[in-house]
């Protein structure tokens, strides 16, 4: 009988979001496909340094460490890389001891077809279109942030991991997002007061929290290996059909921040976010600086 991924959460990482690779990316893009290629051919021994995604992944792995969770989280690393070029990542994985044994090396095309075929539960990548597809077919999907200027402790591994998500056009659709920024706030307090019993359409990554409440669940709460908060930019009175529509999946979220307004990065860098997810640009630039961020392109692809 073949490996089953059925009951695992199964997340895709690309070479890029695993690892820092920013001067390799110059190079593909200054001086094309044969000079990376043989770069990485003549430095497939060097260790590579953390990326952006390694300190949640890294994280996500050590679950499988705990009693009754063995093999529960399946990585894989999913890339635009060719075979003969990703020896380098995975080598720089055996010498960080993780224990990533599948890979999807796609030598240029697109990884979208292939999200599904290895049941994907979150799809973390540099490549903006990658993501959006991804996103399209239906997988919680994000783009990895990176500044070139900030990085984060990977040192330790938390017994917690701390996923951050923003409210409108992540967890939920952006159909009420886009009455805001159509009509303005006043017709959105309106709408979502109007509404307030009425749960909200599922966003791309409804499915992916639905799928961390379960695994919280096996555990008593307070020993639970994953912590979720909501980091969103609404305030009363837009906050109880958020707190309804959670209620109405079954879902629990264990902490949640409505800022109204207020700057995301100092409440993310006290929660201690091991990564945060927002479709907004201006939000991931700032929470960039403090915590792993990815960008959710859902409204621009819908």
């Amino acid at each position: 009988m073949g490996f089953d991924l059925t009951g695992r959460l199964v997340v895709g990482v690309s070479s890029r979001a695993l690892f820092d690779l920013n001067y390799e990316n110059e190079i593909f893009e200054t001086q094309g496909v044969e000079a990376y290629r043989q770069y990485q051919i003549e430095h497939e021994h060097d260790l590579l340094k953390p990326g952006p995604g390694f300190k949640l992944i890294r994280a996500l792995l050590h679950i499988n460490e705990l009693p009754g969770q063995e093999g529960r989280v399946e990585v894989i690393v999913m890339s635009r890389n060719s075979a003969d070029t990703s020896l380098r990542v995975f080598h720089s994985l055996h010498e960080y001891g993780m224990g990533i044994t599948r890979a999807v090396l796609a030598g240029g095309a697109s990884l979208a077809p292939y999200l599904n075929a290895f049941e994907t539960d979150l799809f973390l990548s540099a490549d903006e279109e990658d993501v959006k597809k991804a996103i399209e077919s239906g997988v919680a999907a994000g783009i990895i942030c990176s500044d070139g200027i900030h990085t984060y402790d990977t040192n330790e591994v938390s017994d917690c991991i701390k996923i951050a998500f923003d409210g409108d056009a992540v967890l939920f659709s952006d159909e009420s997002e886009r009455i805001y920024q159509e009509k303005g706030l006043a017709a959105f307090e309106e709408n979502e007061e109007k509404n307030a019993m009425n749960p909200m359409p599922e966003g791309p990554f409804a499915k992916f929290l639905k799928t961390l409440s379960d695994l919280q669940k096996e555990f008593p709460e307070e020993k639970t290996p994953i912590r979720t908060a909501l980091v969103t930019a609404r305030s009363a009175p837009a906050h109880e059909r958020v707190i309804r529509t959670l209620r109405a999946w079954g879902v629990r979220i264990d902490e949640a921040f409505f800022l109204g307004g207020i700057s995301k990065k100092n409440v993310l860098k006290a929660f201690g976010a091991d990564i945060f997810f927002d479709d907004q640009l201006v939000h991931t630039q700032a929470a960039v600086e403090v915590v792993p961020t990815a960008r959710v392109p859902y409204s621009d692809s819908t």
